[in-house]
């Protein structure tokens, strides 16, 4: 029988061991992924329990079930997906007019101390002020249709987005900055290889939580002066006491947030491959 070096020993013991906390990771991971996925069914399988003791008020609190049916006959009569396309569509158009100018404005303002000398007292006068107390002014302005719910949406995503942005290129290395001035890079060559770069983790950071917002913003918008949308179908609903369709646009309004996460992690994922993720990010 062959004698084993100390070395060899000690060299497959810290494979063996390497192999053993690899191995702890990922059966806490799988762990946590199973959690996920078991307690809303839990909470879910409650509710459907105590709606059919009567336990709880259905007329208040349907069962889980009837709800899933009447999301299901509102999806097949095309009423959900209008609803949904519509509220969609105005956070879409309202995050690119507030999204770009934020963009821009951050990463010079991260840049020039000047201008953000110029902008940071206004930002801070006026950050505070909740969004929706703009409401009647922007439809005193714009009226009561696209326009206005287009407005208050680009406001929010505006002020999100800028300060991420404006974060992230201060905190970005000066010493890459100092190369590429020193290198002759333009001014807008810094902007697009150096500024730019170095804040997207932060202005990805700063997208997602402004399409949460927006979102929020958008079902509240849509409670006064709308015909259409997540939050038209939700307040309608509670007018004529239909309460299975608007627990439907509340679960609606749940199931576009997940969209949102997941999307902005995939983009996070291509965009700045080299930031690390958390499982539950």
């Amino acid at each position: 029988m062959t004698a084993v070096s100390p070395r060899t020993q000690a060299v497959r013991s810290f494979r063996s061991a390497r192999r053993r906390a690899q191995r702890v990771p990922v059966r806490r991971r799988n762990l946590e992924r199973t959690i996920m996925i078991v307690s809303p069914i839990l909470v879910l399988g409650l509710w459907e329990l105590c709606a059919y003791l009567r336990l709880v008020d259905t007329r208040f609190f349907p069962a889980p079930s009837s709800i899933a049916v009447a999301f299901w006959q509102s999806l097949v009569n095309g009423l959900l997906v209008a609803n949904v396309a519509a509220s969609v569509s105005r956070i879409l158009i309202g995050f690119v007019i507030g999204a770009i100018p934020a963009i821009v404005l951050g990463i010079t303002m991260g840049q020039m101390p000047l201008v953000r000398s110029f902008f940071q007292p206004l930002i801070d006068a006026t950050f505070p002020i909740p969004k929706l107390a703009l409401l009647p002014l922007l439809i005193l302005v714009f009226g009561p249709n696209e326009p206005s719910k287009y407005a208050i949406i680009a406001i929010t995503v505006f002020y999100l987005v800028l300060a991420n942005t404006a974060a992230g290129v201060r905190n970005i290395d000066k010493a890459y900055l100092d190369v590429a001035r020193n290198a002759g890079a333009s001014r807008w060559l810094v902007f697009w290889g150096v500024a730019l770069p170095g804040a997207a983790p932060m202005i990805l950071t700063g997208v997602r939580l402004a399409l949460n917002v927006a979102l929020l913003i958008i079902v509240a918008t849509e409670f006064v002066g709308a015909t259409s949308g997540v939050g038209y179908m939700i307040w309608n609903s509670w007018q004529i006491f239909q309460v299975d369709l608007m627990y439907v646009g509340l679960v609606t309004t749940a199931i576009l947030g997940i969209l949102i996460a997941l999307v902005i992690t995939l983009l996070e994922k291509i965009l700045v491959p080299w930031k690390t993720y958390d499982v539950n990010s």
